[in-house]
């Protein structure tokens, strides 16, 4: 800590002086602070200190142009302000962003590695695209040292200035339209199983369900279907069956006839493959391939947080999913907590 007007000292010397900074203690079930910052060492605190392997510590004055780690951090949580969360803390020199809704986190990739490139200063973040939950933690910010240069975090509040580093997009209300296609499930052939599972789904954000209509594999009652829950107000349809490439799949025939404007049929990403995402002016229009069925998460699942916060996919959006687009098939599932899905 050479030459930060601070000095190191010997702790059976340091009765009386004043602690420059928080000791940290781990002990069995506790991990935390055992004196803060100002603490005067008194006789009684020598062995505690030497249990924890804490021969010297550091006492002294702040030299002005140094900021304190707590200091840094209450100034890098206000740098990045976020609508919708809280940040808790300082403690041990960090501070935590807490998210006080439901919606999909976003984060400014850029401007997170600039600040990071700085020097000194860590923040770490949850994936960009994030479905965030109400008391999930998604931010964490310190600086490394014990202390650092005021111009160090000068330098992280002037690259924020005019940009918002994290942000949570909340949930906006949908009404959804589920139209499931397939003769075999139109005429009781086959049990139908794609309502349960889709709406199982959509249970997870505000909305209601406009209605759900099963139509044989005839593109007349398809898109009369559509349009009749269109009429019903939905602003969202969901497509189930018919999204294969055989030659009497008619889903996407069916959704183009409509007029919407198809963004991509297929998606670089495994389960999944096959989705569609199109657009229908303001109405968001997803085919959901077979693997919705038969797998507990696929695109689809991806791409709800972002449906749901009213982002509008491109083209471009969706061949980035390829990174992270490869599920992994565990045994037990533990998306989001995964790989899968994350760009």
């Amino acid at each position: 800590m050479s030459g930060y007007g601070m000095k190191k000292t010997n702790i059976e010397d340091a009765v009386g002086m004043t602690l420059c900074h928080d000791v940290t203690a781990m002990y069995p079930g506790f991990k935390g602070p055992l004196f803060k910052r100002g603490h005067v060492i008194e006789e009684k605190d020598i062995s505690a200190f030497l249990d924890i392997g804490k021969k010297s510590v550091y006492t002294g004055d702040i030299p002005k142009d140094m900021l304190h780690e707590e200091d840094c951090a209450v100034r890098l949580a206000q740098m990045a302000a976020v609508s919708g969360a809280h940040y808790e803390g300082p403690s041990e020199g960090k501070v935590v962003l807490v998210s006080d809704i439901d919606g999909m986190l976003k984060v400014n990739t850029g401007l997170l590695r600039s600040i990071n490139s700085i020097g000194d200063i860590t923040v770490t973040t949850l994936p960009d695209h994030y479905r965030v939950r109400k008391g999930m933690k998604i931010a964490s910010m310190r600086i490394v040292p014990l202390f650092t240069k005021k111009e160090v975090i000068d330098r992280a509040e002037e690259l924020c200035k005019g940009s918002k580093l994290i942000d949570i997009l909340p949930y906006k209300s949908r009404k959804a339209g589920i139209i499931i296609t397939g003769s075999e499930v139109y005429n009781g052939r086959i049990e139908e199983r794609f309502e349960k599972v889709i709406t199982g789904k959509l249970d997870a954000y505000p909305g209601i369900i406009a209605g759900v209509r099963i139509c044989d594999d005839d593109t007349d009652m398809i898109v009369g279907s559509a349009r009749k829950l269109l009429d019903l107000g939905a602003d969202f349809l969901i497509f189930t069956g018919g999204m294969s490439v055989d030659p009497d799949d008619l889903t996407p025939g069916a959704i183009k006839r409509l007029g919407a404007e198809i963004v991509s049929y297929g998606l670089p990403a495994q389960p999944g493959n096959m989705t569609l995402v199109a657009y229908l002016n303001d109405t968001v229009i997803a085919g959901v391939p077979g693997a919705a069925i038969s797998r507990p998460v696929t695109m689809f699942d991806v791409l709800l947080p972002q449906i749901y916060a009213g982002i509008k996919f491109t083209k471009t959006d969706l061949i980035n999913l390829a990174e992270g687009g490869l599920c992994q098939m565990c045994e037990d599932c533990h998306y989001p907590n995964c790989t899968f899905g994350r760009y």
